[in-house]
């Protein structure tokens, strides 16, 4: 039955292979996209990451040359094969995979396969979204996509250095999205995960991200969203003099107040240097918030990673 349905999806790659680029050479791109959405959606459901992101990608690219804006009826068409991805629950060998090293092994193989092709397929439809819909960081609706399934289907162990750069890349793109309540879910599941002592800095880079971006906004609500889900769990809000700082930090930055930032940043320099990426984005605070220009640019690790993130994407 596995091998019959196996044929069937590679079957159905190859009649999509085929038939799209004929429909695109005489411009009928409407069937080309309904024939490529199915098809990479079909593909997903049946487990075949390779096959369907690439009909993603094919998808993407007619999109692109149709010159399709970008609208409610293509996101739900590029929503639906991101649908399809296949999660870790809905695989049977993983649910397994702690009864041996082998099926750990295949296992963490076939996370990462489906992470790379979500992540892949993604990251064209920002470039799109980018290209057609006037969005100079992508579609947010595209970003929290993505956030959301890096952080839940990367195969990182708790508490490692994988785990803290999943997070980083899964907040980059949480912070472009627009639903900040769903990125407070996240850091308080890495707070669980993470050693207790570092239970306040996740809070703090998230928080930062977002006002490194200008979005003092969406900064409050993700304060506000996590105070309130440790609430709602019974867990106590870290209290430390790092998270004091970001409370002073936040209503600072409501008004013009260039000197108390600048006071508070001295003050709290012993908690600040135990991430040196604090600084960074401070430097981007006061370039965004008081027109503080930075002496040496984009440079330093906040600087790097952005960097790395917009080729990436």
């Amino acid at each position: 039955m596995q091998n019959s349905t196996v044929n069937s999806s590679c079957l159905m790659k190859c009649c999509c292979l085929c038939g799209s680029p004929r429909y695109m050479h005489a411009k009928k791109y409407s069937e080309a996209i309904e024939l490529l959405s199915s098809g990479a959606v079909a593909m997903l459901k049946h487990g075949q990451v390779t096959c369907g992101t690439e009909l993603g990608l094919l998808l993407i690219q007619t999109l692109t040359a149709a010159k399709v804006p970008f609208d409610n009826a293509a996101i739900d068409q590029i929503r639906a094969i991101f649908n399809a991805y296949p999660r870790a629950a809905d695989s049977q060998q993983e649910s397994e995979a702690s009864n041996s090293g082998v099926e750990s092994s295949e296992a963490t193989v076939a996370a990462r396969t489906r992470v790379e092709g979500c992540t892949s397929f993604l990251r064209a439809a920002l470039k799109w979204s980018i290209e057609t819909g006037g969005f100079s960081r992508g579609a947010p609706e595209l970003h929290d996509m993505l956030g959301q399934y890096i952080w839940t289907e990367s195969p990182a162990p708790v508490c490692t250095p994988n785990q803290h750069q999943e997070m980083m890349k899964a907040s980059q793109h949480f912070v472009r999205g627009n639903q900040p309540e769903a990125f407070a879910k996240v850091v308080v599941e890495c707070m669980n995960k993470c050693y207790p002592s570092e239970a306040d800095l996740v809070i703090a880079r998230a928080v930062m991200l977002y006002l490194s971006l200008g979005n003092l906004r969406d900064a409050n609500r993700l304060w506000d969203s996590v105070r309130q889900r440790l609430s709602d769990s019974s867990q106590d809000f870290p209290d430390s003099p790092l998270l004091h700082f970001v409370k002073f930090l936040l209503s600072t930055l409501e008004r013009d107040a260039l000197p108390l930032f600048r006071m508070l940043r001295q003050k709290y320099k012993p908690s600040l240097d135990r991430d040196p990426s604090l600084e960074e984005y401070l430097d981007e605070v006061a370039e965004r918030f008081y027109n503080v220009q930075r002496r040496n640019g984009m440079q330093g690790m906040l600087g790097d990673f952005m960097k790395m993130f917009a080729m990436d994407s």
